[in-house]
């Protein structure tokens, strides 16, 4: 283990765009891709591969310890006197414009033109509500994917929470946060082992509080990152240590430690190795990116997965919906194989529908709020310029 960060590595950042983010994010949203067309195709049955491809589902573990980094490093930023934290009606808002616009056009056209994925208007409300996790038998065709969308949503509507509940911790009691985080992260694990009543087709372990860990774990990075300088960010720094981490990590995930195969009822134990290992995977791949970034990532922050990354929301939630077409338009036979070629076909479809999505959908919608956020900040001051003695 070295002293310091690496001479390429330039100093945390505190706030702004991280472009290695993105790429994880685009990796992020293959490795979903990749884990339901295995299902999809049989794969996940595969003696060799099987269990692999069935545990690219902690690609979600990814994508809620991003959101937690992103979504927490201002408030431990604000923490430390290092900026303020968004105002939770803006925060909100741009929650908001961010997941809806395309998620409500995904949902429609699904439920509008997909046969297999139902009609009622219980199905209808639930998923336009992101609600599904709690509306039994609404998860359906072209949809199911949604249940992680869900717990995040409830991740951002807690945030602001959980941000004036730690907002005592300022300062010099700022270093109080990442135990509190940890020690939150570990009685969440308790979760899975209440018997928490719930309707039929139901499961509580698909709520907010089973998935903590995977939050917290960029919430943590959060903290550090704009903290002082510790032994976690010289360990950071030592990539390959980071890398050999989270791939055990995710080979311990494919044992009897993530769950068993398929679609079945995990038992508490597994379900909590699951949501550990997901943490520590989650943990060792960002820590490097953020805690000892390098001026240049020759993957990550490439042309290629940038773009990957800059659509992978679209990516998300169309990438069932095309999936669902692929199998009649080409004759193949659910759960039969031909997993390379559907996976292939999917990929490069989803990848284009989620571009035309983000430029027909999510960046106009983007720019036309933030256009009359500029208008009604320009009125407000010039009410308060007219107002002046």
């Amino acid at each position: 283990m070295t002293s310091s960060a690496p001479p390429t590595a330039s100093a945390p950042a505190v706030s702004g765009f991280l472009p290695a983010l993105e790429g994880m994010r685009g990796f992020a949203a293959v490795g979903v891709l990749i884990t339901h067309v295995a299902f999809q195709t049989g794969a996940v049955h595969d003696p060799v591969l099987g269990r692999i491809w069935g545990r690219f589902d902690l690609a979600v573990a990814l994508f809620f310890a991003l959101s937690g980094f992103l979504l927490w490093r201002p408030h431990a930023a604000a923490a430390r006197g290092l900026g303020a934290a968004p105002p939770a009606g803006r925060y909100l808002l741009s929650r908001a414009t961010r997941i809806l616009p395309a998620y409500w056009v995904v949902v429609c056209i699904v439920l509008l033109l997909l046969p297999e994925a139902g009609s009622g208007w219980r199905l209808w409300l639930a998923n336009l509500t992101l609600v599904q996790v709690f509306v039994p038998l609404s998860l359906t065709e072209g949809l199911t994917q949604m249940w992680s969308l869900s717990v995040e949503v409830a991740f951002y509507l807690l945030l602001p929470l959980f941000a004036a509940a730690l907002a005592g911790l300022r300062g010099e009691r700022a270093r109080f946060r990442v135990p509190l985080l940890l020690a939150l992260s570990a009685l969440s694990l308790v979760w899975a082992w209440l018997p928490v009543p719930t309707p039929g087709h139901i499961n509580h372990d698909n709520w907010l509080p089973g998935y903590l860990p995977w939050f917290a774990a960029g919430m943590v990075l959060a903290e550090l990152v704009t903290g002082e300088r510790t032994w976690v960010h010289r360990l950071a720094a030592q990539r390959v240590l980071m890398a050999v981490v989270a791939v055990t990590a995710f080979a311990l995930s494919t044992t009897a430690l993530g769950g068993p195969e398929g679609l079945v009822k995990i038992d508490p134990w597994q379900y909590n190795g699951k949501i550990l290992l997901g943490a520590l995977m989650s943990f060792a791949l960002l820590a490097p990116l953020v805690l000892a970034p390098r001026a240049e990532h020759r993957i990550l922050a490439s042309g290629p997965a940038l773009t990957v990354g800059r659509w992978s929301y679209g990516i998300f939630i169309w990438h069932l919906a095309v999936l669902s077409i692929v199998f009649p338009v080409f004759g193949i036979i659910p759960f039969q194989g031909d997993f390379w070629f559907v996976l292939a076909v999917t990929l490069v479809l989803s990848i284009a529908v989620a571009s035309v999505s983000y430029a027909l959908v999510e960046e106009p919608v983007r720019r036309e709020v933030r256009r009359r956020q500029s208008r009604v900040a320009s009125t407000a001051e010039r009410v308060a310029d007219s107002a002046a003695p």
